[in-house]
């Protein structure tokens, strides 16, 4: 017998989370399993039961409490379904934080930073060994997340760096901000920039071609969504969460992988340089595809 699929997406109540669920649930078989996570109770469970009884879905729904802030429940998870399925075959990490154009970015960057990279970092070291062979571990960034959009005085940081390094260089970056000091140190005050640089960073270490084991960053354009949509005076070119998802989706279950796109940040099938890019004004708030 087929062995079943395991799927997994973080950030899933709601948004391009819920749409990344719902094209799973769709395009996988009936025996395959899509965990649907986030914080908060209600919500999972009634997200999962929506997506469940939708007519296009296929596989099986299950909603499970997840707070990525902590990374012992990651683990435990990870070995909870190694132990209960013998590993994973596609983990989306979606979690983001909404932060709004008149909060204070200094005020919020603890919190944008665990969900955003602390997350980012567990999830990769839980559900990185614990990967069956052809599967997929997707990190959903943005195009911020090429090493252009930084001073140069920081490349160093993240250019060629391994998970360990990177997570010292957000740690850095944490402290900076706490001290006043980021600004002299050439870290912008939009805390959505370093952050998906770092994303993309964490993710370019891995590159294993021989078990066609997928590790990449994706950038979905950009998504209309209550996190995107204040910081946007115009919408017209924003895609609904649905369409944003189908791009990420082709890449989940395409036969074949381009080995040019292993560890790169990829966006609508094609991978993004990653020197390109300009340091942001800060004065420009369009800060969030």
């Amino acid at each position: 017998m087929k062995t079943p699929r395991i799927a997994l997406v973080t950030g899933a109540n709601q948004g391009l989370g819920r749409a990344l669920v719902e094209g799973l649930a769709a395009r996988a078989g009936a025996d395959d399993v899509v965990l649907l996570t986030g914080r908060d109770e209600r919500r999972v469970t009634e997200a999962a039961r929506e997506v469940a009884l939708s007519p296009g879905t296929r596989a099986r729904v299950e909603g499970r409490v997840l707070d990525v802030t902590d990374t012992d429940a990651i683990d435990r998870l990870a070995d909870e379904l190694e132990a209960r399925h013998g590993g994973v075959d596609v983990v989306i990490s979606n979690a983001v934080t909404r932060v709004l154009p008149e909060e204070s970015q200094a005020a919020r960057a603890d919190e944008f930073i665990d969900v955003s990279n602390t997350a980012t970092h567990a999830i990769l070291r839980s559900f990185g060994p614990v990967l069956r062979p052809g599967a997929r571990l997707l990190v959903v960034a943005s195009s911020l997340g090429t090493l252009g959009h930084l001073d140069p005085r920081l490349h160093h940081l993240f250019d060629g760096a391994g998970l360990d390094q990177v997570e010292y260089a957000v740690e850095s970056w944490r402290t900076a901000v706490h001290h006043n000091t980021a600004a002299e140190a050439g870290w912008p005050r939009w805390l959505n920039v370093p952050s998906k640089v770092a994303q993309v960073a964490a993710t370019r270490r891995d590159r294993d071609l021989a078990a066609g084991t997928l590790i990449a960053a994706v950038c979905p354009g950009m998504v209309d969504t209550a996190t995107s949509r204040p910081w946007f005076d115009d919408h017209g070119g924003a895609q609904s969460p649905a369409d944003a998802a189908r791009a990420v989706l082709d890449l989940v279950f395409a036969e074949h992988v381009d080995p040019a796109l292993y560890g790169e940040l990829i966006r609508f099938g094609k991978a993004l340089d990653w020197y390109g890019g300009t340091p942001p004004v800060e004065q420009d708030r369009m800060l969030t595809p």
